[in-house]
């Protein structure tokens, strides 16, 4: 019963103590919340203050912008009535404008009218003034007008003419003056010793006893050495002297180098002149490339091939009308060189092609063509430049001049020809018809050499034993006597001489 009291007691001092912190609670919540809503108020209140601000703000913000607006507007309307004003006055100008055009126009279509009128009024009196004319004149207008143009063409081209000839003697006169000026300044620039090539050699003996060891016993030596040589031996016109008569100038010098040596030698016989002669031969073909080189350090060319400086050696024993051909071809290239350096061309290009434009002589007895063609086709295979080639093709006009360099050569090449004393015409066909001569005689079969002796009234040729026979060589010697007389002129009579010989060689070893 008491715990019953005492568990009813305690919940009934649960429920009061609840009942009470109820209470307590709500009153504490109340008094908070009157803190809250007077910090709201507050806030509320401070709210309201700042937006009356910013409004009044905004509101003195807008009352600016609207007085600047308006401010714009008034200027902009002001611009605008300015502007309509400029443009109304323009309207007012162009229509005056066109006012006083369309006056003008009419003023101009009317004088127009009266001009036409005046014209159409002219137009009759010139068909009436030409119907009166023919009437009296009795000439139609074609012909009137014919006859006036062809007068006033025959004076026109009689004055255009004169004019023409004027000018052509004024050009002419003047450009002679600058080519003989630039031309004797050239020659003035090139100096160079021309000496006339002669036929024959002279060789001093020391004793007239030395002719007799020369000819041999029954003349075998002579014969021997005309045979290899190629060349004619005169003994017994001069005393102590030989002379070596032959038109090619590398065979003379072939013969007086090889009898020189065998006069040194002593021993003259037809086995140790065939060693000397060949022996000259070699010293002769130094010779020619010493030449060539000498020509082409003189005139100073550089990169030249080897063998094309060879071959221009070969030009200082080459003649044309008595000219040595290296020693014009030296002059040539100094005076192309000073012609191209006076009127601006290119020198070095002139220069070389007038030391190669007579290169194609060296071989032309061997080769067929003349000698510019063969000119030609020697600088193509040696690898001389086109414009080279160009300059020197054209110096006697079988081809046309491409190049300033070319004219400039064919003018050195004149000079050079022309200058007196450089050249004989006799002396050119007097060879000429010798080298004919020989090559009438090696163009049949069988024919080994042939060679031009005696001033060419002898030709001595030399067959292949073992193509012609005894009785073909007499009838081959006919042959050539009547291929010469059809085909050369000449005075006298030339001596056919063909001979045949058989040489064995063996050897014991």
């Amino acid at each position: 019963m008491d715990l019953i009291m005492l568990i009813v007691i305690i919940f009934i001092a649960v429920g009061v103590g609840v009942v009470l912190g109820y209470l307590a609670r709500q009153s504490i919540v109340k008094r908070r919340a009157g803190t809250i809503e007077a910090k709201l108020h507050q806030k509320i209140e401070q709210v309201k203050n700042e937006n009356s601000v910013l409004i009044k703000n905004a509101q003195n913000k807008a009352a600016n912008i609207v007085s600047q607006a308006e401010k714009e507007i008034d200027q902009r309307r002001r611009d605008f009535l300015k502007s309509q004003q400029i443009l109304l006055d323009r309207e007012s100008l162009l229509e005056k404008k066109i006012t006083a055009f369309e006056i003008k126009e009419e003023d101009f279509h009317h004088k127009a009218d009266k001009l036409k009128e005046i014209k159409d009024d002219l137009e009759k009196l010139r068909k009436e003034a030409e119907e009166k004319l023919e009437k009296v004149a009795n000439f139609s207008r074609e012909d009137a007008k014919k006859e006036l143009l062809s007068l006033v063409e025959v004076e026109i081209q009689k004055e255009l003419l004169e004019k023409e000839r004027k000018f052509r003697e004024i050009g002419t006169e003047k450009f002679d003056k600058k080519a003989k000026e630039i031309l004797a300044l050239a020659i003035q620039k090139c100096a160079i010793s021309q000496v006339q090539e002669l036929t024959t050699t002279t060789l001093m003996l020391k004793g007239e006893d030395i002719k007799g060891r020369i000819i041999g016993k029954e003349g075998r030596n002579i014969r021997a050495f005309e045979r290899l040589t190629g060349v004619e031996l005169i003994v017994d016109e001069t005393p102590e002297s030989v002379v070596i008569s032959s038109f090619n100038p590398i065979r003379r010098q072939i013969a007086k180098i090889a009898l020189d040596k065998l006069i040194q030698d002593g021993r003259i016989q037809p086995a140790k002149i065939e060693e000397k002669v060949e022996e000259a031969k070699v010293e002769v073909a130094t010779k020619i490339k010493e030449a060539g080189e000498k020509a082409i350090y003189d005139v100073g060319v550089v990169g030249m091939d080897d063998k094309l400086t060879q071959l221009l050696g070969r030009l200082y024993y080459r003649t044309s009308y008595g000219q040595n051909v290296l020693l014009h071809s030296i002059e040539v290239a100094f005076l192309a060189e000073a012609i191209a350096e006076e009127i601006g061309a290119n020198s070095q290009i002139a220069k070389r092609a007038g030391l190669l434009h007579d290169i194609g002589k060296a071989v032309d007895h061997q080769i067929q063509g003349s000698h510019v063609d063969i000119g030609i086709k020697i600088l193509q295979k040696f690898g001389e430049s086109e414009d080279i080639i160009k300059a020197m093709k054209a110096h006697h006009e079988e081809y046309p001049a491409e190049l300033l360099e070319a004219i400039i050569v064919k003018t050195a090449d004149a000079v050079s020809g022309a200058r007196p004393g450089a050249r004989k015409d006799t002396l050119e066909n007097y060879l000429q018809r010798l080298k004919e001569l020989e090559d009438i005689a090696t163009k049949f079969d069988g024919v080994d050499r042939a060679y031009a002796i005696q001033a060419g009234r002898e030709i001595r040729v030399f067959v292949k034993s073992d193509k012609v026979d005894d009785l073909g060589l007499q009838k081959l010697a006919r042959q050539i006597a009547d291929r010469v007389e059809e085909e050369l002129k000449y005075p006298g009579e030339i001596k056919v001489v063909a001979v045949r010989e058989n040489r064995i060689v063996e050897y014991a070893r």
